[in-house]
């Protein structure tokens, strides 16, 4: 008896190595493994935290790091600061073709898109009575506080910028001719709850220190958090608005301190790209292709609340 649990013990043991053998033979051909370091936007902490727990499900021999910062910031780690990468996914398609193309990266690829919105809390003054008529005068309003992010750190930041810009060709539509000083105001009172990336601005609000923040609906809906929907025109959200849009630009710092770029607004479209240099390409190309996939990263950013392309 003794005997053959003694053969039996090494027909499983072998058994046990070749298996081993066999998933790490799949491993090192597939080359998908090691450190896969993602620099992202601030607005997609969420859902890539998400995606890369599930992309990590499905692939455990990859280690997914993500680093979150306003889109800008995260270029300009990978062209001043040289700190090695293997994906950078943006807010705003535009900076990857303007900052990254074609020195440090060679394709953009699209895939999700957003809008913008007013975020708010019960606490929030006028917070009872501000719908899409008004909201303008009641954030120009005394006592009222609103925070922004830095435009030439983060897309949202410039996009407040567009946002208000729109606002005053659509209101102004209506016969009204106070609508600059107003915005000007706004901006102006804003200036010092300026933050680096839009998701810094949520202490600001759940603290009580503004009243009111410019914010992605995706991030008012991963947070739970009361919003005022703007009307298309102004949202930067409908694809089929991209010529009423262009209507608004402003400038922001590019990829040298010294150097302005001019942005115009459009529909907001977020893009992604393995850099040149990537040390992991085998696990980055693995995860745009799970990012991309109907039931892996198109669908956890519908469940949070932002539109996939």
């Amino acid at each position: 008896m003794g005997a053959a649990r003694k053969i039996a013990f090494l027909i499983m043991a072998a058994l046990f190595i070749c298996s081993c053998n066999s998933r790490k033979a799949v491993t090192d051909s597939d080359g998908i493994n090691g450190n896969l370091v993602i620099f992202h936007a601030g607005s997609l902490a969420m859902p890539f935290k998400a995606i890369a727990d599930s992309f990590m499900r499905i692939n455990p021999g990859v280690k997914v790091l993500n680093e979150a910062s306003g889109s800008i910031d995260a270029a300009r780690k990978i062209t001043e600061l040289n700190r090695e990468c293997d994906i950078m996914a943006s807010a705003d398609y535009a900076i990857i073709d303007n900052i990254l193309i074609p020195k440090y990266a060679s394709e953009n690829i699209r895939f999700a898109a957003n809008e913008m919105a007013l975020v708010y809390t019960s606490k929030s003054r006028y917070s009872g009575e501000i719908d899409t008529t008004n909201w303008i005068d009641i954030l120009a309003k005394d006592g009222v506080f609103t925070g922004r992010s830095d435009p030439d750190a983060d897309p949202c930041g410039y996009r407040t910028i567009l946002t208000l810009k729109l606002a005053e060709i659509y209101y102004g539509q209506a016969g009204r001719h106070d609508l600059i000083a107003l915005t000007e105001k706004i901006l102006a009172r804003s200036a010092r709850f300026i933050r680096p990336k839009e998701v810094d601005l949520l202490a600001l609000l759940e603290t009580g220190a503004v009243d009111y923040i410019f914010l992605y609906k995706s991030v008012a809906v991963q947070h739970n958090l009361e919003f005022l929907p703007l009307p298309a025109a102004i949202n930067l959200g409908d694809p089929q608005m991209s010529e009423y849009y262009s209507q608004a630009t402003t400038e922001v710092r590019g990829a040298k301190p010294d150097q302005k770029i001019k942005i115009k607004g459009e529909p907001m479209v977020y893009g992604v790209t393995i850099l040149n240099s990537a040390p992991n390409r085998r696990a980055a190309e693995a995860f745009i292709e799970f990012l991309r996939s109907d039931e892996g990263g198109k669908k956890i950013l519908m469940q949070m609340g932002q539109s996939a392309l």
